[in-house]
């Protein structure tokens, strides 16, 4: 049978109704009505429920329906790959003493002149290894403020440098869900993104490193660093793993794939496995520790020997895991349902030629999805919808100018993961000021990586830097 065009109301309800849904759930509902918000897992059925509805009623089959929904699928099963293949990287660095070995010599290397500039780096480090923002405040970031404390930091500036340090990794890690999930809205490769985001992102970091650098010089704090907290800390460490320069293999081939644009999975595989190796070799864990790790996540508990480790060190090293990345899987999952039903009317497409034509050039269609992924994020305190929805929207007119979609899978980082920190109602800040103990309205301030990014981003798009087009 075939079908008219859709019409722009026809291609616009569905997206109108995820719109509704999304506000007053993620909104409305916990900002003006104190209640819980609704979890995706909730909007993107109720979303998908009427979409079916709608091209039922315009005439289209289940069959139809469906075909367009698999297609859709099929091409991001190789997404779901990567993000299975990160827990599993995540749960083998942990077992091999990996990422605990760096954030160890990280805290050690902590001094008062150089305190901000390290509570920017250590949390950069621990990033960028696990991919988390959240796990990287909560372990060495309460550390690196305790010892702010102890030696009469100021603590904004500390706590601004940790989120900015924290962010750096949930935004450029392979291993961040953030990164994979930009990444897969915008159907780019992994590998591909994070080279495009190395042009916005390492300008913003080098002036972070500045501004730290300079005001840890200029305003000394006077204490020692040597605190009984960071102290059990690293011993806590100690007891648990035995570390080696050998521990930097991992690293290093995962590094060396990616450098050379090797294909994403088998460089995922070849960092979990010669970090299955190192574990037995040069730990104490035994080969049923080290599947575990693999497929459920490593535990504290694992290291029976280790009798006295702090709660911190415990929430440190308790992640990673195949099953880790569920969650993630299964949002998209749910997303790309959704999408997948649009796609038969060819919404989105209609609807961003209809809403963006004032974007008549590359430059301000890149604009236009910095501009749609701030708005898209603060609405719905999600980077996974926002990936998914601003990615969807803007492919094809990414496409029309000729810009590589991994300008625009970039855009959605600079203007999303990057925004998450300082917009004061996201959980991501609460989570922040709950975990830091300093509020936003004092810290967001020093949150230089976050305040340079939304500068340089669309500095450079108007420039020209980093920013070739196709055609």
């Amino acid at each position: 049978m075939v079908h008219r065009p859709a019409t722009f109301l026809q291609a616009a309800l569905p997206i109108v109704f995820l719109t509704v849904v999304i506000v007053y759930g993620m909104v409305l509902r916990p900002l003006a009505f104190g209640q819980p918000s609704l979890p995706l897992e909730v909007v993107f059925p109720l979303a998908s429920a009427f979409a079916v509805a709608l091209l039922a009623r315009m005439g289209h089959s289940w069959a139809d329906i469906q075909t367009s929904i698999v297609a859709r699928m099929g091409r991001g099963i190789p997404g779901f790959f990567i993000l299975a293949a990160i827990g599993m990287l995540i749960g083998s660095w942990m077992v091999a003493g990996i990422i605990p070995m760096l954030v160890y010599w990280g805290i050690r290397l902590i001094a008062p002149e150089w305190l901000y500039l390290l509570a920017f780096l250590i949390p950069v480090i621990f990033s960028t290894l696990t991919g988390t923002s959240w796990g990287s405040a909560g372990t060495v970031g309460v550390v690196i403020m305790g010892v702010a404390m102890s030696v009469g930091a100021d603590l904004a500036i500390t706590a601004g440098a940790v989120v900015g340090g924290a962010y750096f990794g949930d935004k450029l890690s392979p291993l961040s869900d953030t990164t994979n999930m930009a990444a897969l809205g915008a159907d780019v490769d992994l590998f591909d993104h994070v080279r495009a985001m190395l042009w916005t992102t390492v300008p913003s970091a080098l002036v972070a490193i500045t501004v730290y650098t300079v005001v840890g010089l200029l305003y000394t704090p006077s204490g020692s660093a040597t605190t009984a907290e960071s102290a059990a800390f690293l011993a806590g460490l100690e007891q648990m793993y035995h570390f080696s320069p050998l521990l930097l293999i991992p690293p290093a081939v995962v590094l060396y794939g990616s450098l050379r644009q090797m294909p994403t999975i088998p460089v995922l595989g070849a960092g979990i496995l010669s970090a299955a190796v190192l574990a037995l070799l040069t730990q104490s864990f035994t080969l049923a520790d080290v599947a575990a790790s693999i497929t459920t996540g490593f535990s504290a508990t694992m290291a029976p020997w280790a009798t006295d480790v702090p709660a911190g060190v415990a929430s440190l090293v308790s992640r990673g895991g195949l099953y880790s990345m569920r969650e993630a899987i299964f949002v998209a999952f749910l997303v790309f349902f959704f999408i997948g039903i649009i796609d038969r009317i060819d919404a989105m497409s209609i609807v961003v030629r209809r809403v963006f034509r004032f974007a008549r050039t590359g430059t301000s269609t890149v604009l236009a999805s910095l501009g749609a992924t701030a708005v898209t994020n603060a609405m719905t305190s999600n980077q996974y919808a926002t990936s998914f929805i601003v990615g969807d929207a803007f492919r094809t007119k990414y496409d029309e100018h000729g810009v590589p979609r991994r300008i625009l899978s970039r855009s959605i980082e600079d203007y999303g993961t990057m925004l998450e920190p300082i917009v004061p109602w996201h959980p991501s800040c609460l989570f922040m000021v709950a975990t830091l103990g300093v509020p936003v309205a004092e810290f967001w301030r020093w949150e230089v990586l976050t305040l340079a990014n939304l500068v340089i981003a669309p500095l450079f798009v108007l420039l020209g830097i980093g920013f070739r087009r196709t055609r």
